[in-house]
């Protein structure tokens, strides 16, 4: 099988990202998303998002009355097997309440009640399907900081800071709290995500190119080369001067999903120190899991595009961004010490990697 290993928004556990890199152990993940704010119209009240390698298989808000489907596969998982899907929609649109009740000592325990109010939830397991090792992880952020862990061998929770720890005892202290979060962790979640590993086993494994542009705003801005609709998201794309890889001067940005289940990234250059005349010199490389050859752009002035009104988000996808942005904020600020994963992939024996820098990583398998 293909093997995958996890991006940017399952940071929380890179760690193991990192080895699937290197060693080709595979990693299968099936992560929820669920938040709840307050005091923010921007926002809906209440969301949840699940994910199935890297793939956004459902969404759902408060400005919805339905679970709705977000990849093809999804959708025909809905008519094969409405019983399932019956099940998780029920459950996922019910759990607001919980949810609300569960986590509203949050902000008693930090003392604001008042204002914005954003409470999160990550939770899911993965799979190694060479060992058949199952994890399963539970968190809760308060206002974009971590809150309280579930910690599944020892089933207690910990908590992040002295605010949580009211709710830590309390919850600690809840039998029935602790055997359902075991349940779903170390049952529910395993056996959905071997469900719809079996049910998508050669939907997702297709690569997808992408469409890469050079950008640029202003005349003195970076030039930034975007690539998007390219999948899966084992990718990395970089900048190079007479074929060799740069790491000065450039700006690696996150690989972030797009709305219809593939992804898009960026790399910005910084061309103020760079005579027009060698501009010829520099190319932009993108690389994609699965496909041999590299998509390769030259730095070249006719082929910027500088309206930058119309590179954009449509409309319908600007909510969902700013909800993966305040996950991405909540899942990944503690990794702020060492290197964090961008983008992975094996071609042949070597693994490449792009790192939070930019720099690109390289190395053989074992």
């Amino acid at each position: 099988m293909t093997c995958r290993v996890l991006s940017q928004v399952q940071s929380i556990r890179v760690h193991k990202g990192m080895k699937c890199a290197i060693s080709g152990t595979c990693l299968l993940t099936d992560v929820f998303y669920i938040m709840m704010s307050s005091g923010n119209q921007n926002i809906p009240d209440y969301f949840i998002m699940a994910n199935f390698e890297e793939v956004v298989m459902v969404y759902y808000d408060t400005n919805m009355k339905t679970l709705e489907p977000r990849h093809d596969w999804a959708r025909r998982l809905m008519v094969d097997d409405p019983q399932h899907w019956d099940t998780i929609s029920e459950d996922g649109i019910h759990y607001e309440q919980v949810f609300r009740v569960d986590t509203d000592s949050f902000k008693q325990d930090s003392n604001q009640t008042g204002g914005v109010h954003i409470i999160q939830q990550y939770w899911g397991c993965e799979w190694d399907d060479e060992t058949e090792k199952l994890d399963g992880f539970l968190q809760y952020g308060y206002n974009g900081e971590d809150f309280l862990t579930f910690d599944q061998e020892t089933e207690t929770w910990i908590a992040a800071n002295p605010q949580a720890e009211t709710t830590k005892l309390e919850w600690d202290g809840d039998t029935a709290r602790t055997v359902l979060w075991t349940n779903l962790l170390a049952k529910s979640c395993p056996a959905w995500l071997k469900k719809y590993f079996i049910y998508t086993n050669g939907l997702l494994h297709i690569p997808e190119l992408p469409s890469v542009s050079l950008l640029q705003k202003t005349p003195s801005s970076p030039v930034s080369c975007h690539a998007t609709g390219f999948y899966p998201h084992r990718a990395v794309m970089f900048w190079r001067k007479d074929g060799e890889d740069l790491y000065e001067d450039v700006d690696q940005g996150e690989i972030l999903p797009n709305h219809d289940g593939t992804f898009q990234m960026r790399v910005d250059l910084n061309i103020s120190s760079i005579n027009p005349e060698d501009w010829r010199r520099y190319d932009c490389v993108f690389q994609l899991s699965g496909v041999t050859e590299d998509t390769v752009t030259v730095l070249h002035k006719p082929v910027i595009r500088t309206n930058w009104e119309k590179i954009g988000i449509g409309n319908d996808q600007v909510v969902v961004l700013v909800i993966l942005i305040s996950i991405i904020g909540f899942t990944v600020h503690k990794k702020k010490t060492g290197e964090r994963l961008r983008g992975c992939f094996h071609r042949n024996t070597e693994a490449k990697c792009v790192g939070e820098r930019g720099l690109v990583y390289q190395s053989e398998r074992e």
